[in-house]
């Protein structure tokens, strides 16, 4: 399913047209980035949590020459789906 048929189908479900549920979208998506920008946690209830995580920097090989590279620290976005939502699948 990509967005625009995930648009129509729950402004289908709600009565609403896509172009209110396009902003509604970009709204959620909005605001649920600028608190991944301040690390905090994003629940939503029966669905999962967002978090935070950082990565620490490590040290790959590469296969094919053997050089030692430094990865960086980076902050990485996870995903913890609830147990009802694990469960209906």
């Amino acid at each position: 399913m990509n967005n625009k048929e995930f648009v129509t189908e729950i402004a289908s479900k709600l009565g609403m047209s896509t172009s209110q549920v396009t902003s509604l979208m970009a709204g959620l998506t909005t605001e649920m980035a600028s608190h991944f920008e301040e690390e905090t946690q994003v629940s939503i209830m029966n669905f999962g949590n967002f978090e935070v995580k950082k990565k620490l920097e490590r040290v790959i090989i590469n296969p094919s020459t053997k050089q030692r590279m430094l990865v960086p620290p980076k902050m990485a976005l996870s995903f913890k789906p609830s147990n009802m939502f694990k469960d209906k699948l």
